[in-house]
């Protein structure tokens, strides 16, 4: 992550070091990442909330989450290179750089994952005519929350790394394994994301996205400490 810069001579701090300042910094990039990634991914969110949960079956919302992959990979490059001083911020033109540089390698995992946990969430939501035993339901609802997880990884990788799409996808499940706290991490912010909807409203954890994907990437260092160390020249 980049570092303060601006720093004034002398031993005290210039404008823009402060606490005060970083702290003003870190609101103004993620409520800029947060408005750049609802505009990213507003065609298909917005048919979503329109249609509802119940008008949108599993194929036609994997459809309209698809702009969503390339905007969570954006703002995560964003936010990792965030700056910290108030007096150099350029958090719309990075992201602007995130979405040109991730957008495809984005989908190419994307795209995958959601036609992955659309065959499983249409099995679930049709169970009963499948006639099999009640366990191959949870079966079902482990795999998707690990498909989920390995997501997770793959989308931190796809975002700051230039992997190809088969390799970022043996480095999300090995990292998925290896780094137990990452992955703990993601899925408390998971379980999060979907205690928000269920209890308030889909949309809400759209409007905390770029919270919630700081929060990833806090959750990520390791990750992506090891990925620095030993996969990258």
């Amino acid at each position: 992550m980049n570092g303060p810069a601006g720093r004034a001579p002398g031993n005290g701090a210039g404008f823009g070091d402060g606490p005060l300042s970083r702290a003003a910094a870190l609101i103004y990039t993620l409520l800029t990442v947060e408005v750049l990634l609802l505009l990213a991914a507003s065609p298909g969110l917005a048919a979503l909330l329109l249609l509802g949960p119940g008008a949108a079956g599993p194929p036609l919302a994997a459809v309209c989450l698809l702009p969503l992959g390339p905007a969570l990979s954006a703002a995560l490059y964003a936010l990792h290179h965030r700056r910290h001083d108030l007096t150099d911020l350029h958090p719309a033109r990075t992201y602007r750089r995130g979405w040109r540089l991730n957008a495809v390698p984005a989908l190419k995992l994307w795209t995958p994952l959601l036609a992955w946990l659309t065959v499983i969430a249409f099995t679930l939501t049709h169970f009963a005519a499948t006639g099999l035993p009640r366990w191959w339901a949870v079966l079902l609802a482990v795999i998707g929350a690990g498909s989920l997880l390995w997501g997770a990884h793959a989308l931190v990788l796809t975002s700051l790394f230039a992997f190809r799409a088969r390799d970022t996808a043996r480095l999300a499940a090995y990292f998925t394994v290896r780094h137990w706290r990452a992955t703990l991490g993601a899925a408390s912010l998971l379980v999060l994301t979907g205690a928000l909807t269920a209890l308030m409203t889909e949309a809400l954890p759209a409007l905390l996205a770029a919270p919630l994907l700081l929060s990833l990437l806090h959750s990520s260092r390791p990750v992506i400490a090891e990925t620095q160390e030993d996969f990258t020249a």
